[in-house]
């Protein structure tokens, strides 16, 4: 096999991935992973053989972690420029919520209209048999462990089961908050936002209060 063959099957078998991952993204956010087959993510990728998935992917799981990933770098990306920019400065609460909303919203942006990835993040956080997988690479992440670690010590002196509660508050508030305005925007519906950039603004602060709100303590 000459050097050029190689090379073309190796360009086929990138863009028979790519397709992949599109179509399984658009699929599982409008469907969620669980009623959505590999046979219909290879039919709406436009591949013959419905062993498609499985053979560049693997699992259901290693498809779902495949697409997140591809996400998640760029988003990782942008968060580090920011958390690089607040060296040296008096960081408060808000700047670290800014850091944790904008790369995602900054992300979706650069993608255009429209999108299906906070979708695709809403349904895989609302399934049990996804949810673990994908929070646990997200926490392999170093510059998401470092807001996240940034938030927590710009928090009031908090009970331990209130700062567990208000993590699965603002992580779903986050995703599920960019999950409607993303289907929104995608079928032109109104909502009181014209871009992401004014959604993150909203978002910041609705984080932001979340954490500070304050405690009703019984008993």
């Amino acid at each position: 096999m000459t050097t050029a063959t190689k090379g073309a099957r190796t360009d086929r078998a990138s863009l028979t991935r790519q397709a992949i991952l599109t179509a399984a993204e658009r699929l599982f956010a409008e469907h969620g992973v669980f009623a959505v087959s590999n046979r219909q993510v290879s039919e709406a990728a436009g591949q013959g053989n419905n062993a498609a998935v499985g053979y560049h992917f693997g699992t259901k799981t290693d498809l779902v972690r495949a697409i997140e990933h591809k996400h998640a770098i760029p988003v990782e990306k942008l968060r580090a420029a920011r958390v690089a920019a607040l060296a040296g400065t008096n960081v408060q609460l808000r700047d670290w919520a800014e850091c944790l909303v904008l790369p995602l919203t900054d992300h979706l942006t650069a993608m255009g209209n429209p999108t299906w990835y906070a979708r695709f993040a809403a349904q895989v956080m609302a399934d049990p048999a996804y949810q673990q997988t994908v929070t646990r690479d997200a926490l392999a992440l170093p510059n998401l462990v470092t807001v996240l670690e940034g938030i927590n010590r710009c928090l009031p002196d908090l009970p331990g089961h209130v700062r567990v509660e208000r993590n699965i508050m603002a992580r779903n508030l986050l995703m599920h908050t960019c999950a409607e305005y993303e289907r929104a925007l995608a079928e032109g519906a109104s909502l009181p936002l014209t871009n992401w950039r004014t959604a993150a603004s909203g978002l910041v602060d609705a984080i932001v209060g979340l954490w500070l709100a304050p405690v009703t303590r019984q008993g």
